[in-house]
């Protein structure tokens, strides 16, 4: 079963938000649900994951799950200890602990679904002591070990600078670290309650500097949301900021409110816009960016990467 629906979201510019508008042309996408979408649907299910596809409500997962038969797996829970202005994930005090069956479910996750690149994300957890970086070493090592030849992505949390949480991580060998900067330093406030800028950028460099020195492998990256509020300028500082701390690959997608109670939608960046941008990610020496109104961190991961790095090695 299929069907083509117009989505909607806040207004432009702000005014009105929460009442539905009717989004510009290069935002409508085509709804499916084909075999294959219940497929990867019922072995999450089956397995007690959770995904980044539907807690954070994808535009893409559609296509991810139906026409791709992928899915960024979420980590370490569906609470999240922060409440980022722009994300749907659920907010709140998590469970204790973790759960020590989940890199094993993963891991089995991945094989069933035929994966060469898996992509990780998790929800916050300033509750635990390593801001969970143990549970991530672990999930890493279990994708590695049943699917010998699968790249592994992780997209993690800043880990609130806990000392050791990088080398955890870094030394469980993924082939792509990433962070989000998420948006411009001026919006963190707002965006990112309980998030520093100067700390998110810290990380990354952090990370491609070891990736320098030689003690990590694997490649550095980071994305963007556009149309919070931030300006062009802006934006452009920002893409400068994280080459110069390294960064080799760049997201830059359009921030669609998930629900009336987020962030409005400050205005619908223009597919030209993007193209500018991903334009000047080329002059600044960027290895690769993905930069158009629905790229997500995950969105097409494997093929910004150009093959498998764990091949590669």
């Amino acid at each position: 079963m299929s069907d083509s629906t117009e989505l909607h979201g806040a207004v432009p510019g702000g005014k009105g938000a929460g009442r539905p508008e009717r989004r510009p042309e290069w935002l409508r996408i085509r709804l499916a649900t084909p075999e294959r979408f219940r497929e990867v649907r019922d072995l999450v299910g089956r397995l007690r994951l959770n995904t980044v596809c539907a807690e954070a409500r994808c535009p893409n997962i559609f296509e991810c799950w139906g026409e791709h038969g992928t899915a960024t797996f979420m980590i370490l829970g569906e609470i999240c200890t922060r409440r980022c202005g722009f994300c749907a994930v659920t907010s709140g005090r998590p469970r204790p602990g973790t759960d020590p069956d989940e890199p094993a479910h993963v891991a089995e996750a991945v094989a069933e679904m035929g994966l060469r690149h898996a992509v990780l994300t998790s929800v916050d957890r300033d509750d635990l002591p390593d801001g969970g970086a143990a549970h991530w070493a672990a999930v890493i090592r279990a994708i590695h070990e049943r699917n010998p030849g699968c790249a592994v992505e992780v997209l993690t949390p800043d880990f609130r600078g806990v000392p050791d949480a990088l080398d955890i991580v870094l030394g469980a060998a993924p082939e792509i670290f990433s962070h989000n900067m998420e948006t411009v330093p001026r919006l963190y406030r707002t965006a990112r309650p309980g998030s520093r800028f100067e700390t998110s950028l810290a990380l990354l460099a952090e990370a491609s500097r070891r990736r320098d020195a030689g003690a990590y492998r694997g490649r550095v990256k980071t994305g963007l949301m556009l149309g919070l509020g931030e300006r062009p300028e802006e934006v452009e500082e920002v893409m400068r900021a994280v080459r110069e701390a390294g960064v080799e690959i760049l997201t830059l997608g359009q921030y669609l409110q998930p629900t009336r109670k987020h962030l409005p939608v400050d205005r619908y960046v223009h597919p030209g816009e993007f193209a500018r941008y991903r334009e000047l990610a080329a002059a600044l020496g960027f290895a690769h960016c993905q930069s158009g109104p629905l790229v997500r961190s995950s969105y097409h991961a494997h093929e910004q990467v150009g093959g498998s790095l764990r091949e590669a090695r």
